[in-house]
């Protein structure tokens, strides 16, 4: 099974965070990258600075013939065709899409998998337990609802905008 997640807090050419999140799966699809199921978008505070605009968040489990290498490089065109110009780590951006499993590998990168910050991130957890409850950390092998349970209370304060 392989999961991405889509995240969103700039308008791109699609239109706000919500609509641009929308208009990547069509996109991702004509470049090979088919969602299989797609969770409800969420809303979270930024990270690391809540200042930030918020993010719309949403977790796919898709189908690909690509590696976890090419998978990432198409993903990140994907990002630039929404208009997604890397500059500062963690700075806000029109479209972030990241590979957080990839048929339950382990493997240092790139791409690392899994990613390396799914388990303490709850605009992930939620979206992705949503769409796969029974999936599990494949190092800690603990399930996303034991992650989500694990994560500071406020940390979990993410709300399904549809």
């Amino acid at each position: 099974m392989i999961l991405i997640a889509l995240g969103s807090n700039l308008s791109s050419p699609a239109g706000p965070p919500a609509q641009t999140v929308a208009a990547a799966f069509p996109v991702l699809k004509t470049n090979g990258i088919v969602p299989v199921k797609v969770s409800r978008l969420y809303k979270s505070k930024a990270w690391p600075d809540p200042n930030d605009p918020p993010f719309i968040n949403a977790v796919a489990q898709v189908t690909t013939e690509l590696s976890p290498a090419a998978l990432l490089d198409r993903l990140h065109a994907v990002e630039r065709a929404f208009g997604r110009v890397r500059s500062v780590r963690n700075a806000p951006r029109t479209l972030d899409l990241d590979i957080l499993d990839y048929d339950g590998r382990i493997e240092g990168g790139p791409p690392m998998l899994p990613h390396p910050r799914i388990d303490s991130r709850a605009f992930v957890l939620v979206p992705l337990a949503e769409i796969v409850p029974d999936w599990r950390h494949p190092i800690s092998r603990r399930s996303a609802a034991e992650l989500i349970a694990a994560l500071p209370q406020h940390d979990v304060a993410i709300k399904s905008i549809v």
